[in-house]
This record gives structure tokens, C-alpha cells and sequence, in this order.
């Protein structure tokens, strides 16, 4: 029970336990080799003595110099340990900013909602010429409340478009539709294909969500023809999303 109370630790604190540890072992072993040379100084200089000699006064001096050269050493690793984190640091650092910088270029060349219109126009056309269905997932992003920095929140938003888009075909189409909304375009495929599109979304979705679930999200398919007969019905389900208005018959996940 003692142990489980002295285990307990502040993440945020681990760097200063550190230290303070350095600190106790490097004051213990000063403090212990000060106190075992003041013992052994009389037996080393003072006579008469059962052991004297040279060799005693040697071996006196060669304690000392090894304490002192272990305390050195155990300072310059500490020295050196502090300079190796604060380079890791800045490392980690450099990464997390060209990470952020990646999801920042990939949401630029992503098409927005206007790239959609006339894709969607042209797609539909296809489709009823050619007698063919054609579904349309739109997906919500939710961020967690922890998830606070508008940085972090587009990191979070290029880390699910990246994943969406491997789960894709060729022939699909991804958009952005607004702050965190998607519309995926699937050309020929029926309503239960898409459904299983959307589990294969899920799934990648999950997976850049993370361990601590940066994002929570919300899925829709559209069909046509199932459940839609024109171009206009689905183009207004992905302004509604596009608008954060409420939408029917979602799914959390």
C-alpha cells in the first residue's frame, strides 16, 4: 500500500522526479564518500596506527580521487541527458509542425463544395443516361473537447481525409464540404455497396481517430435511385451538412 502511494506520479511531473532523483543520489554518494574519508583519514595520516604506510595514504588518496571522478561522471550525465531531451523535444516539435503542415496542404487540395456541384450535375447525368446508380457518403466530424487548438483540429481533419482516401476507388472523388464535413462521390455503385464503403470508412476513421479519440464522426449514404430521384435532393443533403443542420437517420459511431 505504501509503494502504490509513493508510485503515484503526475505525468507532467516526470522531468522534475527526475531531477530531484539525480539530485539524491548524487548528494548520498557525496555525502557518504565525505563521511567514509573523514573515517579514514586518521588511519591514513595520523600515527601511531596498526595500519600505516605509504600504501594506506595511497589508497586513501585513490578512494578520493575515484569518488570525485565518480560525482563528475555522474553530473556530465546528467548534463548530457538534459541536452539529449531538450533535443528530442525540439525534434518532436519539428515533426508535429511538419505534420500539421502536410494536413494543412492536403485540405488545401482537396475541391470544396463548388467542385461538388459540377460533379455531382455531371455524374447524375451519367447515371441516368446510362441507367446507373451513383451514392453519395457524407461524413460529420466531432472534435473532443480537448481538442482545442484550431492546429491540432486540422491536423485531426487531414488525418481522416488521408484516411478516407485510401479506402477509396480511382474513380471516387472526396470533398470538402466545410469545417470538418466530407462528401465522398461513388460512381456506379448501389446503396449496399455504399454501405459497405462506409464501413470500410468507419474502420479507417477509427484508426485516425487515435487512442485518445481526437474525433467522434457521423456518417450518411445517399442513394440514387433508392432514396433519391434528383440531382437536387442529394446536392441539398450536402449543403445541410455543409451548414452543420441536422440531418436524418445518422449513425454515430
Amino acid at each position: 500500500m505504501l509503494m502504490n502511494i509513493f508510485d503515484r506520479m503526475d505525468p507532467s511531473k516526470i522531468d522534475q522526479r527526475d531531477a530531484q532523483l539525480w539530485i539524491l543520489a548524487i548528494a548520498m554518494i557525496v555525502i557518504f564518500s565525505g563521511g567514509l574519508a573523514l573515517l579514514a583519514y586518521p588511519a591514513a595520516f595520523s600515527t601511531p596506527v596498526p595500519l600505516s604506510g605509504p600504501w594506506v595514504r595511497r589508497a586513501f588518496i585513490g578512494f578520493c580521487t575515484l569518488s570525485l571522478l565518480l560525482i563528475g561522471y555522474l553530473i556530465e550525465r546528467q548534463v548530457m541527458i538534459r541536452r539529449l531531451r531538450a533535443r528530442l523535444e525540439e525534434e518532436r516539435t519539428e515533426a508535429t509542425g511538419l505534420l500539421r503542415q502536410a494536413s494543412a496542404d492536403l485540405l488545401e487540395t482537396l475541391p470544396r463544395f463548388e467542385h461538388f456541384q459540377d460533379r455531382l450535375a455531371m455524374e447524375f447525368r451519367r447515371a441516368v443516361s446510362l441507367q446507373r446508380p451513383l451514392s453519395l457518403v457524407v461524413v460529420q466530424l466531432k472534435f473532443a473537447p480537448a481538442l482545442e487548438d484550431p492546429k491540432d483540429c486540422s491536423t485531426a481533419i487531414g488525418d481522416a481525409a488521408k484516411a478516407m482516401i485510401r479506402k477509396l476507388r480511382g474513380e471516387d472523388s472526396i470533398y470538402l464540404f466545410s469545417w470538418g464535413v466530407f462528401g465522398i462521390l461513388l460512381p456506379a455503385v448501389r446503396g449496399v455497396d455504399a454501405q459497405r464503403v462506409a464501413d470500410r470508412l468507419t474502420d479507417g476513421l477509427h484508426d485516425a481517430s487515435g487512442a485518445g479519440n481526437r474525433f467522434s464522426f457521423e456518417l450518411r449514404v445517399v442513394n440514387y435511385p433508392e432514396h433519391v430521384a434528383a440531382a437536387r435532393e442529394m446536392e441539398q443533403t450536402a449543403q445541410a451538412a455543409a451548414n452543420w443542420q441536422e440531418w436524418a437517420g445518422l449513425t454515430a459511431h
